[in-house]
Order: C-alpha cells, then structure tokens, then sequence
C-alpha cells in the first residue's frame, strides 16, 4: 500500500511538471497557441523530461513521498515550496545548459516563464498533497454533522487550536464543534480552523442554546483553579457535558491528546489550585524510622500510610479498631510496596495494656495519631463515647508515646475545635490541650494539625450527595447559607507530613484551606456534573442544622496568633496558656462521669468547664 502510494504521487508529480510547463508557456502567450514559436515549443519539449526527472529527485530528497496525507502540515508546505524553488532554479540551468550545447548563448525560454512555471509547480504539488487531506475533512465534517454532538470549545488559545485540529482530523472521535468562545475581544467574530469564535464566557448559555450544543470542552490549560471554577459554573448551568482538557505543558509540546480530556471532578469547583507539595524534600524525617499510625484504615490515616510507604520507612505499623478498614490498607500496600516492612494490628486507643504492649514490642519512633470519632450528628447523640475514644483515646497514646519514648507525636484535630458547638470539636480541642500540655512535660515533640473538611472522606457531604443523586433525590442540605471549608486527602494528608517536619513541640499548625465552599452551590454542581438539572430532576430539600453544626467552621480562635512557616499553607497557632495541673484534675473527673454517669448533661457541663469556648448548639 505505501509503495502504490509512492508511485501515484510519482505519476501526480510528473503530471504537475507537464502541466505547470504547458500552462505556463501558454499563459505566457496569454493562452494563444498559435503566438507561441517554436523554438519555444522545441525548446520545453526537449527539456521537459530532464525537469521531470530533476524534480522528482528533488522531492524525493525532501521527502515528499514520505509524508501520511491525512497529516500534511505547514512544514510540509514549506518542503514543498523549497523543493520547487530548487526546481526552478535547476530549470533555468538546464535551460542555459542545452543552449550552450546548440551553440547560443540566447535564452529559448522568456524569463517570465520561470516564474509562472515555479508558481504552477508550487500549487499543482500542494493541490496534489493537500488535497486528499481537504476531501476528509469536507466528508468527515459532513458525516460529523449529522452523526456527532455539537460541541463548544472554549478557549482560542494554542491548545483550543490543537483540539479542534484533532478532532477535525480524527475518524473516531464523530463530534461536530459548532463554535468557540474566548474572553479575548479582539479574537471574537475570528475564525480559528474554520470555526467563529460567537463570544466571550457571557456568551456561553446563549450560543449553547443557539447551536443546540451537547458537550462544552473546556480548552484553557493556562487558567488557574479560581478561574476554570468560575467558567465550570457557566458551563454547567447549560446543562450540557462539560470535559476539561488538562496540562498546558503537555498540550503545547503536543504530548496530550484529546484522549485526556476527563470529566469534571469536585475538585474543580474548590476555586483554587491544587496544593502541591514537594515531598521528597522534607520527608527525610520518616525515612528509616519506625512510623506508627492509629486510625490508619481511616480516610485520613489511611492516606497518611499511603504517602509514608512510599517514603522509605524502615516499618509501618497500623494500628486500627476496624478490621475491614485495616484489611483493606493492608492488602493495598502489600501489592503495591511488596518490600514494605508492614505491621497491622487490632486495638483500640482507649485500652491502655494493649497499647503499652504494642509500644512497647515495636518502639515506634514517629507517631500520627488519626483515631477518632468525628461524625458530628452521632457524637451529639453519644458524648460519653465521643469523650472516652477521643481524648482519653488521645491521652492513653500519648502516655503510651511519653513512656515508649516516642520522638515525635502528631495529633490529627480539626477545625471544628475553634469556638466548638458540638461535642466531637469540644472534644479535639481538649485533645490539642492533651498534646500541649504533655508537650512541655515529656522529651517527645507533640505537636497537633487542624484542618477543615477532606473531599471523600468516610462520612463527608460528598459520598452523601452522590448516593442521593443516584437514588434520584432529593438533595439534602442542612442549610443555604452554610459553608464549609474543603481540601483533598491527598492535600491534607501532605500537608500534615510536611507539618510533622517543621514540628519542633507544641506548635498547633493551621492548614490554610482556601476559600470557604457554600455547600448549597456544591450540591447544585455535583447534580450537573451527574448530567441532571437541580430542582427539576433532581430536587434539593432543606433539612436544618443538625444537633451540634453551624453555619461556618474556623481554623483560628480569637486568642491565638498566627505565625508564618516556610510553606505559606501552613501557619502555627500561638498556644493558649492553661492551669495544667488543673487542666490534669478536670480530665480525671471527666473520665470518671464517662464512666459513672449515664446522664450525657454532665459530661457536657464537664467538657464546658475545660473548654470554656464550647457552645453546644441544639444538643440531643
């Protein structure tokens, strides 16, 4: 096939030669035969087969019968019009060669015939080139239009160019783009591989409706995440599927092709870039250690393994009360860390012997302590339990990390211990004491991580939302106005890590999470991205705030200072001074109400007396 290939473009090649030289001395004459002398006519004749062969060594070593003809391109445009040039040129010589050889030194060709003769040459081999490539197109846009979605791209820049250009050139991919938009004015009402740019991003629910659009691709890999977010809204509000084509490096070195476009993900609403840290550079800390975490087969313990495998620790110990969780983390890094030194072990933090005996028989020296209760609405209604698992959880770990030895302790808590109105944040900010407190008493550096809402996590709105969408509604939202603040475990998770390097003791470090999510908008968004229209086919109720939640979370009390690290997404938060010893008696007391009294008022009142912050709002 490539060989008859080669040998029709030979034949379309010497036809171009005969032609541009025929035409040529015609339009010379200005397509009069009869005007045309014979020398002349003698002369072309005689010279035509060597031009033949001329130019077809010519091309051939500007490899022009190389060339896929579903892919010419401008640079085999300049091939060919070099290569003819040449050509040109090489006929002039021959010309002036065969008239030394009949003893004249006078030209038998007119001058001007070289000209036209090289201009004919140049648009007979592009014709023969681009030509093929020209009927696809017209016959795949005709077939596109009335098989394929009509698609929008959005966004005029390089890589909007490359994806119209790989669509248009592709036989699998039947999408028929109507129309492009682009903020840029002076580009409006432009084309850009034969299709108008209509508008800018105010025009995108008018034109999607206009040319009855299916699929909206979003072509701007240069945007960052505040911005793609904004346009994302526009988008989906038309109701139609919207792609996002990724990586401006990728797409400007021609090395993502249309194949990457991906879907939309939660992600993309957040409104700010991903957090990227560099890992590698600071997890030296965990390298060759013995790294212990609790809670690990959790959402954020579970990531936390993840990344610390990953990290060269010379062994990893899982400590978890649920032992599906715990299998399922255990099975996951065996596979992928076949070498990793992996220990999984049952327990619970509230049992003291088993936890000095897992210190003890392991002598972990780094420890990440996730283990907790934090479902809010279940706290609310079973205080005893949320104060037994997660401060004397917290405390038991972190006398059994004080007694073991432990160097560093790092205590995951969360944004809801700020100004609490429930029990599980009363409780974490009583944990965030714990590790303060024996921070100052112990040789081992406790430190304590607060962070906001994780995207995915068991329990999260995220998982909720999707299992209603697929039910088929209704949506519930606690409120309208509620707002929370959102990052990815992955996000958290190594930032946490890198939290643990700059740990020095008592430090209680505040991740800084962006803007503030309204979970109303989000509900709303992860109905379109489902390919739904909120309120029409997916309703969305309004349940009220559940015992313990408010409006908003914060990362920082009124009376703690923020202080700067290198990393500018983590900050520290100034401890607070307490009556540590009084502080020590009230737990004791608490642990006994946990204990002794069935009545959860008590042990709220007790919670108060510690955390004088705690406002309990709407308690069962």
């Amino acid at each position: 096939m490539k060989t008859l290939r080669k040998v029709f473009l030979i034949f379309l090649d010497i036809c171009s030669v005969g032609a541009a030289a025929g035409i040529g001395l015609l339009l010379r004459f200005d397509l009069n035969i009869s005007s045309i002398q014979k020398p002349y006519d003698e002369h072309m004749w005689v010279s035509l087969p060597i031009i033949v062969i001329v130019t077809l060594v010519i091309y051939a070593l500007f490899r022009l019968y190389d060339s896929i003809w579903d892919y010419v391109s401008v640079s085999e445009l300049e091939r060919i019009v070099v290569a003819a040039f040449i050509v040109s040129v090489l006929n002039v010589g021959i010309g002036y060669i065969l008239n030394l050889r009949q003893g004249s030194n006078d030209w038998y060709m007119p001058r001007s015939f070289y000209f036209i003769f090289s201009f004919l040459l140049i648009t007979f081999t592009c014709i023969t080139r681009f030509g093929y490539r020209a009927m696809r197109m017209v016959a795949r846009r005709r077939r596109d239009k009335k098989i394929g979605a009509n698609v929008m791209v959005v966004g005029a820049g390089e890589a909007g160019n490359m994806l119209i250009k790989e669509i248009m050139a592709s036989d699998y991919l039947h999408k028929n783009i109507c129309c492009v938009i682009d903020d840029s004015n002076q580009k409006v009402g432009s084309f850009i591989q034969g299709i108008k740019i209509v508008g800018n991003r105010d025009s995108i629910t008018d034109m999607a409706e206009k040319y009855d659009i299916r699929e909206i691709i979003v072509a701007i890999p240069s945007a960052d995440k505040k911005e793609l977010s904004v346009i994302v809204n526009i988008c989906q509000k038309t109701g139609c599927s919207v792609k996002i084509l990724p990586g401006i490096r990728e797409i400007v070195n021609e090395e993502a092709k249309l194949g990457q476009l991906r879907d939309i993900q939660v992600e993309d609403l957040l409104g700010r870039d991903p957090i990227v840290v560099d890992l590698d550079s600071i997890m030296g800390y965990v390298t060759g250690r013995v790294v212990m975490v609790t809670g690990g087969g959790g959402s954020i313990g579970s990531e936390l393994c993840r990344q610390l495998a990953g990290h060269g620790v010379k062994q990893l110990i899982i400590v978890d009360i649920y032992e599906n969780n715990a299998y399922s983390i255990q099975q996951e890094l065996l596979m992928k860390y076949p070498e990793l030194n992996l220990v999984v072990l049952i327990a619970s933090v509230r049992n003291t012997n088993r936890l000095k005996a897992i210190f003890e028989a392991y002598k972990p020296e780094i420890v990440y302590h996730a283990a907790a209760h934090k479902h809010v609405p279940l706290m609310e209604v079973s205080p005893n339990e949320a104060v037994k698992n997660n401060v004397f959880g917290t405390l038991k770990t972190v006398k059994a990390a004080d007694a073991a030895g432990v160097e560093k302790f790092v205590l995951i808590s969360t944004d809801k211990a700020v100004n609490p109105t429930n029990i599980m944040g009363a409780t974490k900010r009583i944990c965030e004491m714990i590790v303060q407190t024996y921070n100052k008493k112990s040789k081992t550096e406790f430190v304590a991580v607060r962070f906001g809402n994780v995207l995915g996590s068991n329990g999260s709105v995220i998982p909720l939302f999707k299992k209603q969408i697929e039910a088929g509604g209704p949506v519930t939202v606690t409120h309208p106005d509620i707002i929370r603040y959102f990052m990815t475990i992955p996000e958290a998770v190594s930032l946490v890590l890198q939290a643990g390097a700059f740990a020095k003791g008592g430090e209680i470090f505040v991740l800084d999470m962006g803007e503030p999510v309204k979970i109303l908008d989000l509900a709303e968004n992860l109905i379109r991205m489902s390919g739904f229209v909120p309120y029409q086919d997916i309703d969305i109720k309004f349940s009220g705030l559940r015992p313990g939640e408010k409006l908003y979370e914060e990362l920082l009390m009124d009376e703690e200072g923020l202080q700067d690290t290198e990393n500018k997404l983590i900050h520290i938060g100034k401890p607070i001074k307490l009556d540590e010893e009084k502080f020590l008696k009230d737990l004791d007391n608490l642990y006994t109400a946990c204990l002794d009294e069935p009545n959860p008022v008590t042990v709220r009142k007790l919670v108060g007396s510690i955390v004088p912050t705690y406002n309990p709002q709407n308690p069962v």
